[in-house]
């Protein structure tokens, strides 16, 4: 680390103690995305992008890449081994598809003011099929895969109002570019080119239900 906590700290005048800097540090581990945009991480946003070459440092010993896109004020903490938790066959469905919405909704400029991309319902009942040769996960069973993809930084969950048709929508956050990467698309490609795979149910590769290609970037 080219600065530590401690020396930071005294150099804010007071501003930032050390334990500002760990749990910054340690949100970056275990979040892997900080968005300026959002009320409980903004102020470790904000004290990771001053101090972004020594956060960098500092996560450098565990294999990880600090990465700023400061168009969308965001920073996201990138794995540079494919090794990490599993991933079940259903999350990255999900993952996949929504990667896929996103890019959707950047091509016709869809894309609202936070870099963020709306995928309703009805778009992802007809999408999740037609990329994966699945259908869609019940409602129940895709708000608790939106809840995951929520802790990874990637989507976000909005509840509809009561008058609504559809009980919620998915909002694709702008990491989820840095962090479901090529290689996951071509796992996409090649599951629909093969109809799903093997028949063991949740596993994509025939022996596990994790994806460990090199940009399999998605943290617990």
């Amino acid at each position: 680390m080219k600065r530590s906590w401690n020396t930071l700290s005294q150099q804010s005048n007071g501003m930032y103690a050390v334990a500002d800097f760990e749990r910054a540090a340690y949100r970056l581990v275990t979040e892997q995305v900080l968005y300026a945009s959002d009320a409980r991480s903004r102020s470790a946003y904000h004290l990771v992008e001053a101090y972004l070459e020594d956060f960098a440092s500092a996560l450098d010993p565990l294999g990880i890449r600090l990465e700023r896109n400061a168009h969308h004020r965001y920073v996201v903490a990138l794995p540079r081994h494919g090794e990490g938790t599993p991933v079940r066959l259903d999350e990255t469905l999900l993952l996949l598809v929504l990667r896929q919405r996103y890019d959707e909704g950047m091509k016709q400029g869809l894309v609202e003011e936070l870099g963020e991309v709306v995928v309703e319902l009805p778009d992802l009942q007809e999408a999740w099929p037609a990329l994966t040769g699945r259908p869609m996960p019940e409602v129940g069973a895709l708000r608790a895969l939106a809840a995951t993809a929520r802790r990874w930084g990637v989507c976000r969950l909005v509840e509809g109002e009561p008058d609504d048709l559809q009980p919620f929508h998915l909002v694709v956050r702008p990491a989820i570019v840095d962090i479901v990467g090529e290689q996951w698309l071509h796992r996409l490609d090649q599951h629909n080119l093969g109809g799903g795979g093997p028949d063991a149910e949740g596993d994509p590769d025939g022996d596990a239900d994790t994806l460990d290609a090199e940009d399999d970037h998605a943290a617990a």
